[in-house]
């Protein structure tokens, strides 16, 4: 019987994380599920062509990780049975950053590490167990084909095949942009922030006593230090190494240049290991030019039958280790929306993108934001990014000094919890107070004192949300005659003064933005907003 909401075939493009992953989420609502690559699928835990960084470093971030257990339940146990290795991402690591390391804390988040390659094949055996999926390797897309808004079949060599969803994972390559205009379809505007990443990577033998934790990571402090280095442990007792840095600050892929980028990390840690550890492959290089992201989102006109999903919409700095991570939960998020909506509507691929983009924007913010710690960065600098990256120093220097910092920091970076967690008041509190190294117990004094630049000031994110809150009512801005943050309580205040007009005039969309406005009680041309 054919299925009522004319969801007979979905064909996948691309049989990678983001591929594998939307496949499983399609085959609970097709009939049939094609996923096509145009690469050999090896058995087992081996890299492929198609994936050039198969053999480098990669983190599935502790969001991903739960991602994927709930695409396949029970995910975890398999990997570990096959090597991957179990340690909490606080405890168990090495982690040095803006000229410290920091000292272990307990996290609570259990963290898995192991090769790309196995990551993938252990999903790939997962979703070729699927009664409804096929995987075919060695198949090449030339193209797309449809007609009346939509996307109705996928051309191979030789082939059509008839679809009612047409899945692109092929990555940051994508040639979706010409196979969409080929039909008429206008095409995303692809933005891009350059940064020149490459890194060179090589696996060594792992040896009880080699180092005293299961992965270590040495950053650089930006704009003077570029290099960067990581450690993981693997499968099969095995350590994978990466070393190299943002703007072609990155080594030859020789055996000399390996250990001479290792030993001028400002940490010795990388260096320790390659010089005393076997090892078992040769050096392989790989170079990322520029962050991409196709801003689907952004289209009033999107074809129906056809979605973009994993790197094929956003492709980060590989440095970040977002990317496997970000393609799990589209697919969570493919699946969700596949439940509530009938059919393959352009209004799906409409929601799909938006939902995307909520998935995404945290990432692209966090990358490019840390990118453009350096001048050469080249491209769309993110909203706010000098308040955020300044505030985040401070928060990496608290973290140095504070656990309950660095807890909070790293589950902001497994993407567990929104940035904004570190904007709570106990904890900017916490950072002020570390970031000035006075003793635990210490009430912070805050504002414009003898301690150089404040925090905050009336240029930065608060005071900017707030403008833009007036600005939409068309209200006159703010005058900068007593710009500035304070922090009472630990919570942000924007000391303002007001430029004529009624008072309520400017409480009424301050409230309505979330925040919290009041005169000053010793200046009644003072308004005092809270954040």
């Amino acid at each position: 019987m054919s299925n009522p909401t004319g969801r007979r075939t979905a064909v996948v493009i691309g049989a990678g994380i983001a591929g594998l992953t939307a496949a499983k989420s399609l085959s609970q609502a097709f009939d049939t599920v094609v996923v096509v690559d145009r690469d050999e699928l090896p058995d087992g835990g081996r890299p492929r062509r198609g994936v050039p960084q198969g053999q480098h470093s990669h983190v599935l971030l502790v969001a991903g990780q739960r991602a994927l257990e709930e695409l396949f339940p029970g995910l975890g146990e398999e990997l570990v049975a096959a090597g991957a290795q179990v340690f909490d991402s606080g405890a168990d690591l090495h982690l040095y950053r803006l000229g410290a390391a920091w000292n272990p804390v307990h996290s609570g988040q259990p963290f898995v590490s192991m090769s790309r390659p196995l990551l993938e094949y252990t999903i790939r055996r997962r979703v070729q167990a699927l009664p409804n999926v096929t995987v075919r390797p060695n198949t090449s897309v030339s193209g797309l084909g449809g007609a009346d808004g939509r996307v109705t079949e996928v051309l191979l060599d030789g082939e059509r095949l008839s679809a009612d969803l047409v899945v692109d994972t092929t990555g940051r390559g994508s040639r979706s942009d010409r196979w969409l205009a080929a039909l008429g379809f206008p095409t995303p505007e692809v933005e891009e922030v350059k940064v020149n990443v490459g890194y060179v990577s090589r696996i060594y033998r792992h040896t009880p006593g080699d180092l005293d934790v299961k992965a270590a990571f040495v950053q650089p402090t930006p704009p003077a230090e570029k290099r960067i280095g990581a450690a993981l442990l693997i499968e099969d007792d095995q350590w994978l190494v990466s070393v190299g840095g943002w703007h072609r600050d990155y080594p030859a892929a020789t055996e000399d240049g390996f250990l001479a980028h290792a030993e001028s990390l400002p940490d010795p840690i990388i260096a320790k290991l390659v010089r005393q550890a076997e090892p078992l492959t040769e050096p392989v290089a790989f170079q990322y030019p520029a962050n991409r992201r196709r801003h689907f989102e952004e289209l009033t006109q999107v074809p129906a039958g056809y979605l973009a999903l994993g790197d094929a919409i956003c492709s980060f700095n590989p440095l970040y280790g977002q990317g496997m991570t970000c393609a799990a939960q589209e697919a969570l998020a493919l699946g969700r929306l596949l439940a509530e909506h009938e059919g393959v509507t352009a209004d799906l691929a409409r929601a799909f993108y938006q939902e995307a983009a909520g998935v995404l924007f945290v990432p692209w913010q966090a990358a490019i934001g840390g990118d453009f710690d350096y001048a050469e960065t080249a491209g769309r600098r993110p909203y706010a990014a000098e308040l955020f990256g300044r505030y985040s120093t401070q928060a990496q220097l608290a973290a140095q000094v504070s656990g309950e910092v660095r807890k909070v920091i790293l589950s902001v970076q497994h993407l567990l919890a929104s940035p904004m967690a570190l904007w709570e008041p106990s904890l900017t509190a916490e950072i002020v107070r570390a970031a000035r190294h006075e003793p635990e117990g210490t009430q912070p004094q805050f504002g414009h004192g003898g301690h150089g630049r404040p925090l905050w000031t009336a240029e930065d994110r608060d005071a900017e949300r707030i403008r833009a809150a007036l600005r939409e009512a068309g209200l006159v801005e703010f005058s900068d005659k007593a710009p500035g943050f304070a922090v009472e309580g630990g919570a942000p205040i924007l000391v303002a003064r007001l430029d004529g007009g009624d008072r309520d005039d400017y409480v009424a969309p301050i409230t309505a933005a979330g925040f919290t406005a009041a005169a000053d009680p010793e200046d009644p041309t003072l308004l005092r907003v809270t954040a």
